[in-house]
């Protein structure tokens, strides 16, 4: 397929996915960093109040300008919005600090990896794991056999 065909499907692809005009679809195109190309993507399918390539990428900018968005720490890749008051901070102290954020962010973070694991979920049975993982209404049935042999 020559090259200038496969440029054509692909900005049609684009035009079609996201509804952007042509000029959009270019720029997009030719966005030098992938990294980049994929949140603008994102923005322009996901965000009602962003309908062109130069809203998406002033937004973007805006976001790695914050001050909240620069990275913390390298190794678990906290942001400076995660940022934990009770400890040194970062999420390498995940073990050593019992922080609210430790366990927000930790849970958010497996959440989004599917990384989940019932035995370190605080609100969950430790037995059956019921009432964690993100279900508040998973019910505990471990110990109704104990109840019913009692009465």
């Amino acid at each position: 397929m020559p090259k200038d065909h496969a440029r054509k499907k692909a900005l049609a692809a684009i035009k079609g996915e996201l509804g952007v005009k042509h000029t959009d679809a270019i720029a997009l195109l030719d966005h030098p960093d992938a990294d980049e190309r994929e949140t603008l993507e994102r923005y322009l399918a996901e965000y009602i109040d962003i309908n062109t390539y130069g809203e998406a990428l002033a937004y973007l900018r805006q976001q790695q300008a914050d001050p909240r968005n620069q990275l913390l720490c390298e190794t678990c890749g906290w942001t400076n919005s995660m940022v934990c008051p009770e400890c040194p901070g970062c999420g390498c102290y995940n073990d050593q600090c019992s922080g609210w954020r430790h366990a927000e962010y930790e849970a958010e973070m497996r959440a989004a990896t599917g990384d989940y694991d019932a035995d370190s979920d605080p609100y969950g049975c430790e037995e059956c794991g019921a009432g964690g993982g993100g279900d508040p209404y998973g019910e505990c049935c471990c110990y109704e056999d104990d109840e019913e042999q009692a009465a």
